[in-house]
């Protein structure tokens, strides 16, 4: 459901040294350009989306987003670019090194809990397990990449069964099927589910935790777990 406060907020977001905050269960909205301001609202990561989409957002220096500001140009304001926040993310190289490169911090879950904090403020997951969990979605896009846009993961060849009957994957997309497979071999049965879920099928952590019977942040744990397995996997764990 979406929030009926959307236009609210855009339009508090619009006001000068107003940013979007990270919250325990969400994202909070302040009006002052420091953490010791107080809270105007929180919302959740719903709502979150749609502000990534309209108006837009930029990482700030000092941590958060604020609105993205609109270039004018001789021919009106720029265009923006919806579903697009700006940073750098760690990426995992074949040979398994860990290196940070510019992208789309908004694209993926494992982008979103990357930016998650534990309590002492410590990021919630290490580079490497980033990294490994953008390694897997990358190679399992790559293994949906194939002839026929009705390709699904479980339409493509695993090991000890499955059929590619209905698609003629390339031989590139065969590949990384193979590799995704091995990779998600790595984890154990139990860790294996929501590391697929999260990092394949791009379900957020709370509709895992929902869709596999999890209580509530017993998914955050098997998470982690399951992105040290695959960084142990790919060798930099």
């Amino acid at each position: 459901m979406s929030d009926r406060r959307l236009p609210r907020i855009r339009a508090l977001l619009a006001r000068p040294g107003a940013w979007v905050d990270e919250a325990d269960d969400g994202y909070a909205l302040r009006l002052g350009p420091t953490r010791r301001d107080r809270v105007h609202l929180t919302f959740d990561e719903a709502t979150f989306r749609a502000l990534v989409g309209a108006p837009g957002l930029t990482v700030r220096p000092g941590g958060g987003w604020a609105m993205r500001t609109v270039r004018a140009t001789a021919d009106g304001p720029a265009p923006g670019r919806p579903g697009v926040i700006e940073g750098e993310r760690p990426l995992m190289e074949a040979d398994g090194r860990v290196t940070a490169r510019r992208a789309n911090l908004g694209e993926s879950p494992i982008a979103w809990l990357a930016r998650r904090q534990d309590a002492s403020g410590r990021p919630w997951l290490s580079p490497a397990q980033v990294a490994a969990g953008e390694r897997l979605r990358a190679e399992a896009e790559t293994a949906l990449r194939g002839p026929s846009l009705t390709m699904r993961w479980d339409a493509l060849p695993r090991s000890g069964g499955g059929s590619s009957a209905r698609v003629e994957p390339t031989d590139r997309a065969l590949s990384a099927a193979a590799r995704v497979e091995a990779a998600l071999t790595a984890c154990s049965p139990r860790l294996r589910r929501i590391v697929e879920q999260i990092c394949i099928h791009g379900s957020s952590l709370k509709l895992a935790e929902e869709g596999l019977g999890l209580r509530r942040r017993q998914g955050k744990i098997l998470l982690k777990q399951g992105l040290q397995a695959l960084a142990a996997h790919y060798g930099s764990g």
